[in-house]
């Protein structure tokens, strides 16, 4: 964990080059080294169906949930959540200059007995690390 789910209207793709954002925010939230590198997934979902607002055709959304497992204080939570918004918002800063946009955000911790997992990349990384 986490895992970043960008959803975003099609016509931010106009301006905005969906793959660079993605490895921005996933590399930043590796930076915050609050997270297990092994367990990041960052994703993005075009919504071909959706309304904004006044249902104006050139109104943007872009949103981004960062689901993430349980066991850090609320402070170490905000403060990752701030480093990725922080980036996030600075990349999507030219197309919010220009267009109507809607910059969304939010980190949802998921319930410690409803979330399940399996996983063998944090092996991987072990043994690259190790060198082995």
């Amino acid at each position: 964990m986490p895992h970043f789910i960008m959803e975003y209207s099609p016509n931010v793709e106009s301006d905005v080059d969906i793959p660079a954002l993605m490895q921005v925010i996933h590399r930043e939230a590796i930076a915050t080294g609050v997270f297990p590198k092994g367990g990041i997934r960052t994703r993005a979902v075009k919504c071909d169906y959706y309304l904004v607002a006044d249902e104006d055709p050139d109104n943007r959304f872009i949103h981004l949930t960062a689901k993430v497992g349980v066991g850090r204080d609320m402070d170490t939570l905000k403060q990752a959540a701030q480093r990725v918004f922080d980036v996030y918002c600075e990349f999507l800063k030219p197309t919010f200059e220009k267009h109507y946009l809607s910059i969304g955000f939010e980190m949802i911790e998921l319930h410690p007995q409803l979330n399940f997992k399996k996983n063998n990349i944090h092996q991987k990384l072990a043994q690259q690390a190790s060198g082995s």
